[in-house]
């Protein structure tokens, strides 16, 4: 499970490191194969490959004369970049999808279970300002009325 949030450095060439943390779980489970892909909220999602392949196979099972489920095809499996993390726990962000998510020399990596989200670094602290702000959690989905933290 990766979880937790890093505050890392993008270099000029739109590579970082993955925190020594995550570096051997994802060896373990991927040898180090990633799939980078943009998200909805302007940032993007980085999976190991057996996550994605499950995730590609789901979206393409999917009946794709529904105008929703095309859309998303093309926005999710049209940006998917398949990247390796090097030796010294790097990966390589192309230009096109740190144009998509704004990203610049300070950006954020968030843990999410089975995945890894990648953000703007300003973006995603006023996205946390927005959701903390007053208000921002009170009218609850139905999926997450029941929960109990």
């Amino acid at each position: 499970m990766y979880r937790g949030v890093t505050h890392l450095s993008l270099d000029d060439k739109g590579r970082f490191s993955i925190p020594v943390r995550y570096r051997e779980e994802v060896l373990a489970e991927c040898e180090g194969k990633l799939i980078i892909t943009v998200d909805l909220d302007k940032c993007l999602l980085i999976y190991p490959f057996p996550q994605w392949e499950s995730i590609e196979r789901a979206l393409m099972a999917r009946p794709n004369m529904d105008r929703q489920v095309r859309a998303l095809q093309r926005l999710l499996l049209g940006h998917a970049t398949e990247c390796e993390m090097s030796a010294q726990g790097r990966i390589s962000v192309s230009p096109s999808l740190r144009r998509f998510a704004e990203l610049d020399k300070e950006i954020t990596l968030v843990g999410q279970g089975n995945k890894f989200e990648l953000w703007n670094a300003a973006l995603w602290q006023r996205n946390c300002d927005e959701l903390l702000s007053e208000g921002g959690l009170e009218n609850l989905s139905e999926a997450l009325g029941s929960l109990s933290l």
